[in-house]
C-alpha cells in the first residue's frame, strides 16, 4: 500500500500532530510505502497534490481549531478535491487523528464529522478517526513506554487504528481522554500556561483579561 502521513499542524518544528504520527508509524508494516508531508503554512505543490491522488490511504493528523479544522488544512482539502476529480484512478481511504487542548476527546467529534462530509462529497472512503483529548500532554509523556501511563488508552486505540489502516477497513470513531485525573490535569495545565505567560512577559492577570 501507498500511505500518506499528513501533518496538518500549523506549527513548525515539534508539534503534537507530528508526535501522534510518530506514535503510529512503528505500528505500520515495513512492506508499505510511506509518504510524509507537513502542510504547515506552506501550500502543497502540484506534484504533492498529484501524489496524494495516487495514494491508497491518507492519514491526517491535526489539532482542533474552534471545533473545526485549521484554516490552512481546510484550504488544502478544497484544493485536493479538485485534483481528485481529475487525477484519482482508484478508491482512496481517509483516516484521521485529531487532538485538542480540552480534557475530553469528545470535543473532536464535529471536526471528524466535517471530514466525513468531505469524504462523501469527494468520493473518498472514510476509514476511521481517533479524537484525543488533552493533546498538550503528549509532549510531556513522549518517553513513557507505549501502553503505560496517561496515554494507555491511546496506545490501544492506535493498534486498532493501524490494523484497520493496513487492511483498508473502516472502524468506529474512537474518542479518548487521558488516563489521568481531570482535576490533576487542570492543575498541571494551569501551571503550564502560567509558566508560558511568564516566558512571554505576561502575568496571571493578563491571561484573564477580557477584550472589549
Amino acid at each position: 500500500m501507498k500511505i500518506a502521513l499528513i501533518n496538518g499542524s500549523p506549527k513548525a518544528g515539534k508539534n503534537n500532530s507530528g508526535r501522534l504520527l510518530q506514535f503510529l508509524e512503528p505500528l505500520i508494516g515495513q512492506e508499505h510505502e510511506l509518504l510524509r508531508c507537513h502542510i504547515g503554512r506552506k501550500p502543497l505543490s502540484e506534484a504533492e497534490y498529484w501524489a496524494l491522488c495516487h495514494m491508497d490511504a491518507l492519514v491526517l493528523a491535526f489539532p482542533l481549531y474552534v471545533d473545526s479544522l485549521p484554516s490552512h488544512l481546510l484550504r488544502m482539502l478544497v484544493e485536493l478535491e479538485e485534483y481528485m476529480k481529475a487525477e484519482r484512478t482508484k478508491e482512496i481511504m481517509l483516516y484521521a487523528i485529531v487532538n485538542n487542548g480540552f480534557f475530553e476527546g469528545t470535543q473532536n467529534r464535529i471536526a471528524i464529522s466535517i471530514l466525513q462530509n468531505w469524504c462523501a462529497r469527494t468520493g473518498v472512503r472514510f476509514g476511521q478517526a481517533i479524537g484525543q483529548g488533552a493533546g498538550e500532554m503528549l509532549q510531556f509523556v513522549e518517553k513513557v513506554p507505549r501502553g503505560h501511563g496517561p496515554m494507555k488508552n491511546l496506545a490501544q486505540a492506535m493498534e486498532v487504528f493501524a490494523a484497520n489502516l493496513q487492511s483498508r477497513r473502516s472502524g468506529e470513531t474512537i474518542l479518548l481522554s487521558p488516563n489521568f485525573p481531570r482535576f490533576a490535569w487542570r492543575i498541571s495545565g494551569t501551571r503550564f500556561f502560567n509558566s508560558a505567560a511568564r516566558q512571554n512577559g505576561l502575568k496571571k492577570k493578563d491571561i484573564k483579561r477580557r477584550l472589549i
